[in-house]
């Protein structure tokens, strides 16, 4: 079986070579492969090797959406479906019990991030905030970190809204929300 390679990025090389020095000391002893693989994923930022692992699998899942868009296909009765979630303004009344559904909406409140620009914690949360009625900014915010829709510092000080192409679906939704705040058939 051909192993799958991911790019690894560490925005400070010098943060990432005392966070694993640090790490290794505190073992005691040479770390085995797989330990090796969780230092070093956490010392750029995630959780361990797989969380960094099924980032950069949905990373080039998108990349892979987005460099075709002839495969994508909307579903007009799912995206009709989703703006139930919806308040008039456009705003996230409840968060989706279906992972499909979560992983069109969070598009919503992502669209509404200031684009190219650092943002503080407070920043951030007050532009979920603002996205949702059901007041779980958090989770909205850590969704977005780990579908890789938003960077942030290891720290949490700095984010950053990443930007890529939203699904088809995504499209179609922020525009019938767009189309329902305008006064016209969603």
């Amino acid at each position: 079986m051909s192993r799958i390679p991911f790019p690894f990025h560490a925005a400070d090389i010098s943060a990432l070579a005392r966070t694993l020095a640090g790490q290794i000391a505190a073992l005691g002893r040479a770390p085995t492969h797989v330990e090796l693989l969780n230092m070093l994923a956490r010392s750029a930022g995630w959780r361990n090797f797989q969380h960094f692992r099924a980032q950069a699998a949905a990373r080039t899942a998108i990349e892979t959406a987005e460099s075709n868009p002839a495969v994508e296909a909307i579903d007009f009765i799912k995206v009709r479906r989703l703006l139930r979630h919806f308040d008039a303004e456009g705003r996230l009344l409840r968060w989706p019990a279906k992972l499909g559904e979560r992983q069109i909406c969070i598009w919503v409140p992502w669209s509404r991030l200031p684009s190219r620009q650092v943002l503080s914690e407070p920043q951030i949360n007050g532009h979920i905030e603002a996205a949702h009625t059901f007041g779980d900014y958090a989770l909205l915010r850590r969704w977005m970190c780990d579908w890789g829709m938003v960077e942030r510092t290891t720290d949490g000080r700095e984010y950053r809204r990443i930007e890529r192409r939203p699904p088809a679906e995504a499209r179609e939704l922020i525009a019938g929300l767009a189309r329902r705040r305008s006064g016209g058939a969603a």
